[in-house]
């Protein structure tokens, strides 16, 4: 017998809560099989099995709180002692027909008995782009040269689990009705986003349970709000010559590559330039020290139906506005897709929110704790606005920042601020580059 532990998931983590359990007793599992999700603050995550064997009992429940280390759950593995609730088994293929239907235990006995002669020649299967694929589902699909790009996925985010390969090598490809091709995500900040319904949105008078990501989002807000003291900053900017600019190349960049150039993206760049010069607000409060950090890894809110998640643009000064554009889209369709992982979320540095998606004009954010600002970035509107004693219409966007106020002081966020303002309406079509 032996004990599956909560897995570290991530730096400066203690713990996870157990989100959804993806096996109950009695299901076999292979290595690396994922047996349930876990949350850690924004995160979610998978935790993969770290035996092959039978799954005996599970420790924690849904919705409990452990620690890195503590015991999930146990599993009987190969050559350990069984109870009497499960048969004695000695050989792999005996643990499966224990939990498996005959047919596809039938199918396992065939890829686990292959002569080496027949594994020399099986395809060598290449995985889907952006998917997580366990060896034993790899090793499944390359022996019985199964595409799996044909194979839908039943498991957490939509991950190709060992099951969906046994049934597609049961059943046989079915064919796909026509799709038609997904468009890009827009996040820009002048339009709004359209309202969404789905299938668990609740009614009046439902009582709520809270659970999962929205009670790690709770504790995570808790904690800032408490820990943090917050002060607040608001600067008004012309984005007229933003607006002329993205207008120039919005058709002829969609076209060239593929995916928006939205207004969001501009207004992350600015601010990663703005950080190289005012360092101190890429920081952290730790305690009894302050620290810099060296990369500028700028936080972004992308919400995936009732879900919230905050990937991470890695290096963000070092991109360029097709860099960051790029980014921003990707990003956004993983989180729609519910397919970001821990490795997309974590190392954020300062936090950049597109509230101006949902038409706000006046926010103040909640810092991503431990990080020591978050800039809400609003809609662009048209506005009449005095220029040289004469009324003009303009593009104008609010630019609201939340500060750590044990770390920045008004004049550094005021400066700060002020270069981002200057870096938006100083663009201009001759001198700003996208590229």
């Amino acid at each position: 017998m032996e004990e599956i532990k909560m897995p570290k998931l991530g730096e400066s983590v203690t713990e996870g809560t157990i989100e959804k359990w993806l096996v109950s007793p009695g299901d076999t599992v292979e290595e690396y099989d994922p047996i349930c999700e876990v949350i850690s603050d924004k995160v979610t995550a998978e935790v993969p099995s770290v035996f092959a064997g039978t799954i005996k009992e599970l420790i924690a429940q849904e919705g409990d709180t452990i620690e890195v280390g503590g015991v999930i759950c146990t599993i009987e593995t190969e050559g350990g002692s069984a109870s009497s609730e499960t048969p004695s088994v000695d050989k792999k293929e005996d643990v499966e027909s224990v939990a498996a239907p005959t047919k596809e235990a039938a199918v396992e006995e065939k890829s686990e008995g292959a002569s080496e002669e027949t594994k020399h020649v099986t395809q060598q299967v290449e995985k889907p782009e952006n998917a997580r694929i366990s060896p034993v589902v790899m090793r499944l699909a390359s022996e019985n040269n199964v595409d799996l790009n044909q194979v839908s996925g039943t498991g957490f985010e939509g991950r190709i689990t060992k099951k969906d390969i046994l049934k597609f090598i049961e059943e046989g490809p079915k064919s796909a009705p026509v799709q038609e091709e997904p468009k890009a995500p827009e996040t820009t900040t002048t339009e709004k986003a359209a309202p969404t319904q789905t299938a668990s949105a609740p009614s009046a008078g439902e009582e709520i349970p809270v659970a999962g990501v929205r009670k790690a989002i709770a504790a995570k807000m808790v904690q800032s709000s408490t820990e943090i003291p917050h002060a607040w900053l608001m600067m008004e900017v012309d984005a007229t010559n933003l607006v002329k600019v993205r207008t120039h190349h919005k058709e002829s960049f969609k076209k060239k590559e593929g995916f928006n150039l939205t207004f969001f993206s501009f207004f992350v760049k600015a601010v990663a330039e703005a950080v190289k010069e005012y360092p101190i607000m890429n920081s952290s409060w730790q305690g009894d020290k302050i620290i810099v950090n060296k990369d500028i890894n700028v936080s972004i809110a992308v919400a995936g139906d009732d879900k919230l998640y905050v990937p991470v643009i890695k290096n963000a000064d070092d991109l360029s506005i097709k860099g960051v554009a790029k980014q921003v889209s990707e990003l956004a369709n993983l989180g729609r897709n519910h397919k970001l992982t821990s490795a997309h979320m974590s190392g954020g540095t300062i936090t950049v929110n597109n509230t101006g998606a949902f038409g706000s004009i006046q926010s103040m954010g909640i810092i991503n704790h431990p990080q020591a600002a978050i800039l809400q970035v609003e809609s662009i509107v048209k506005r009449p606005v005095i220029i040289d004693g004469m009324i003009a219409q303009r593009d104008m966007v609010n630019l609201c920042l939340s500060i750590d106020h044990r770390i920045l002081d008004g004049l550094v966020a005021g400066n700060f601020l002020k270069l981002v303002k200057e870096k938006i309406e100083n663009m201009s079509i001759e001198s700003s580059s996208i590229y």
